[in-house]
């Protein structure tokens, strides 16, 4: 039984910009849905979502169908969790809020299984007999070849971790950076704000630093501009909405065209006073 490429593949594979969307809600039909949209990749959100290590795997089952990479973003740098949805299938984990080299090499460390006496660190259990990683025993040499099948992209979304992306990209291990504008924002005293020339700055810094280490490198970019000046600044890859974006958006545009064309705006305020 063969896994599918990992984020690393597709990134050596591409061909121009790969474009991304974010399935958030933490439902399995609307991440299908997403899936089906032609996206390139989608980022299934286990930080900021409603869904856990259990929730993970009818995700992954849902967009298995369609041509789109998942990629997975735990909750925190912490071994467990990435042992717990690596095991669950996850092939390329998403980890945030990484600011040192040093937060980059525990990342690596604990997504590869101890090597050979003297090869490298790891520190992933290895328990993939039992696990869907391996699809329970049925891909050969599993553990041998884990690297092969997983790949790791930290989150550079703090100040410190804008000044330390150079070093944090020349950590072995690290397949690509992204970037967060919006706690980069709040972490540069400019919350709410990721437009600001400041925020836009580091954001280019970020970017010019992983394109010097030769590391991919991508941005959450929801506005137009914003995604088209990162891909023009040389990102390989940029998040551009979210299903609940999306319904949040297409929802109420349905709703207030309805009522525009009916006059039910007024009636609806009425209703709202009582």
């Amino acid at each position: 039984m063969k896994l599918s490429p990992t984020f690393r593949d597709v990134l050596a594979s591409a061909e121009g910009p790969l474009v991304g969307l974010w399935a958030a809600s933490g439902s399995p039909v609307a991440a299908e849905i997403m899936a089906g949209s032609g996206a390139d990749l989608l980022l299934i959100d286990g930080e900021h979502g409603p869904v856990g290590i259990d929730g993970i795997v009818p995700l992954l089952q849902a967009v298995s169908a369609y041509p789109v990479t998942p990629l997975v973003r735990i909750p925190w740098n912490d071994h467990v969790l990435v042992k717990q949805f690596l095991d669950a299938g996850v092939q390329n984990l998403l980890v945030p809020m990484v600011s040192t080299p040093e937060q980059a090499t525990d990342a690596v460390r604990a997504v590869r299984y101890p090597g050979a006496a003297g090869e490298r660190e790891g520190g992933r259990g290895i328990g993939s007999a039992l696990a869907r990683s391996a699809r329970w025993g049925r891909v050969p040499g599993y553990v041998g070849a884990a690297d092969d099948f997983v790949s790791l992209t930290v989150q550079i979304e703090t100040a410190e971790g804008a000044a330390n992306a150079a070093a944090i990209a020349a950590v072995d291990g690290v397949d690509a950076l992204f970037i967060g504008p919006a706690d980069l924002a709040g972490s540069m005293g400019h919350p709410g704000k990721p437009g600001h020339p400041d925020v836009v700055t580091a954001v280019d810094g970020v970017i010019d630093a992983a394109r010097a280490a030769g590391v991919a490198v991508g941005v959450n970019a929801f506005a137009e501009s914003d995604a088209d000046r990162v891909i023009a600044r040389g990102a390989q890859f940029a998040f551009v909405s979210a299903d609940v974006t999306l319904m949040v958006q297409g929802s109420d545009a349905a709703v207030a065209s309805f009522r525009e064309r009916t006059g039910g705006e007024a009636a609806q305020q009425e209703t709202d006073s009582y």
